[in-house]
């Protein structure tokens, strides 16, 4: 066999096969779920996406007889390792096919790349942010994949494992079906904090009405994630770039505030799921593609449960359970028939202590793996 060439991405050729390498070594899984490539350019590229600032980045391909045979990314997020007083680099986006010596080969690259620049520890998959797609799903293939979850093969984290990487941290995915109607203790839970006049839900009927809200909402969710693992604070333009990113398929109705003493104390937000429109649209917007995302994100019957938080001198006082009744009432009124609460991390015990009140089950998880550099 061949010896495997890692290559340093310089050229947007380069570029174009780091992207589009996914594609090829899925395309033979009708279920696999690409990405939305206008996305996937703007994630790579160093002058619109503001994270590479804080960030130094190094993205590499794996070639064998002149084939792109994998990828991986590798970041140290300067920001992040301040905050938390780390010396971590991280690995991501890393894509091949089953090949253990390839993923030796990428890893290893990357691993002496942080270690050169001073790294004691490489932990992924974990890119920039939570926002991005984290860990390797291990368990709860069976299931459809969806948007901003990773969706790699069995394989992957077999192989990471072989090279020495062991359990960071773990991430479940919940599935709750909603009910046909508002479950009693669910009304009376509501007709008790209802009547508290310190707190005021806000609810919306139209993008107009929520425009005001998003910044404010990013501003508590800032404030509220800080102790979330792999968490980094939004700035402003990347404020903006996600309610750019995400405006388009937002539904006012999925979106609850909470207000108390003039300002906001607590927020939790979705979308309709879309997967299916981005799988029929081959992750590509034009020509028709956007009417296919566009469309799905108008009928589907699940809900994508993307954010939510409480101020924490708010905490334990039913603020949470406000907001989920509120939601569970627009999934009733909209048709939605399962809400999937993804990502949790599975020591955020009041998160899933809430997602299994409403029947939430585990069908998926994922897992950040580490390995130590300073002993390799």
């Amino acid at each position: 066999m061949s010896d495997i060439i890692i290559k340093q991405v310089l050229t947007r050729q380069d570029k174009r096969n780091f992207i589009y390498l996914p594609s090829k070594v899925h395309k033979s899984n009708p279920n696999w779920l690409p990405p939305i490539y206008v996305d996937e350019w703007d994630l790579f590229n160093e002058k619109k996406n503001k994270s590479y600032q804080y960030s130094d980045t190094i993205l590499y391909l794996a070639v064998r007889d002149k084939k792109i045979v994998g990828r991986i990314m590798g970041i140290i997020n300067r920001r992040y390792n301040t905050i938390h007083n780390e010396q971590h680099g991280r690995f991501c986006f890393m894509e091949c096919y089953e090949d253990q010596k390839v993923v030796h080969e990428l890893i290893s690259k990357v691993e002496n790349w942080a270690r050169n620049k001073g790294m004691t520890r490489l932990v992924g998959p974990l890119a920039f942010s939570d926002k991005d797609p984290q860990g390797f799903q291990i368990e709860g293939f069976d299931y459809p994949k969806f948007i901003v979850c990773p969706t790699n093969d069995a394989y992957l984290p077999e192989m990471i494992a072989r090279e020495g990487y062991d359990k960071r941290i773990d991430l479940v995915n919940y599935l709750a079906k909603t009910p046909e109607d508002l479950p009693q203790v669910y009304k009376t839970i509501l007709s008790r904090i209802s009547e508290n006049k310190e707190y005021r839900v806000v609810e919306f009927s139209s993008k107009k009405e929520l425009k005001p809200y998003l910044f404010p909402i990013l501003d508590l969710l800032n404030e509220t994630f800080l102790e979330i693992y792999g968490f980094v604070p939004l700035n402003d333009h990347e404020k903006k770039e996600f309610v750019d990113r995400y405006m388009m398929i937002l539904n006012p109705r999925f979106i609850k505030v909470v207000e108390g003493n003039g300002g906001l104390i607590g927020f939790a937000g979705g979308i309709r799921d879309i997967s299916e429109g981005v799988r029929k649209a081959h992750g590509r917007l034009l020509p028709f593609g956007i009417l296919r995302i566009l469309m799905e994100s108008r009928k589907s019957n699940k809900l994508l449960m993307l954010l939510g938080g409480v101020k924490k001198e708010y905490r334990g006082k039913g603020i949470d359970v406000l907001m989920a009744i509120k939601m569970l009432q627009s999934c009733i009124e909209n048709k939605i028939e399962l809400i999937d609460l993804h990502l949790v991390l599975e020591n955020n015990f009041k998160m899933r202590a809430e997602c299994e009140r409403i029947g939430g089950q585990v069908i998926k998880r994922f897992r950040i793996f580490q390995k130590d550099l300073s002993g390799s």
